[in-house]
């Protein structure tokens, strides 16, 4: 069964930062791209961040390059998110999700929190 899982998420102050986990389980990551997507209030879902877990090449949405940097660690099949000199504007519910791989399907996590609020 595959199974992506966030952590990390919370309430943190306008300047702060925060690290967000996925944990992928369930399948092969050969050939796959993860990342994290978010969704605002109101707002349609985009994408933030991608990473190849073959070769580590990234991708960063513009408002979050050089605040926001995308990790991998293949041996434990986790990605992760840490996001520095965070902004009221990326308070979003933040997903985890394949952004491509070998197949059309695109594997979701449930979402994580993240509330940056004074």
């Amino acid at each position: 069964q595959v199974q992506l899982v966030e952590s990390g998420g919370g309430l943190v102050q306008p300047g702060g930062s925060l690290r967000l986990s996925c944990a992928a389980s369930g399948f092969s990551l050969d050939g796959y791209s993860i990342g994290w997507y978010r969704q605002a209030p109101g707002k349609e879902r985009e994408g933030v961040s991608c990473i190849s877990m073959s070769d580590g090449r990234k991708s960063y949405e513009d408002s979050v390059k050089g605040r926001f940097t995308i990790s991998r660690d293949n041996d434990k099949y986790t990605v992760y998110l840490l996001m520095d000199s965070l902004k009221p504007e990326d308070t979003a519910v933040y997903y985890c999700a394949t952004c491509y791989g070998p197949t059309p399907q695109q594997y979701w996590g449930q979402g994580t929190q993240v509330t940056v609020s004074s």
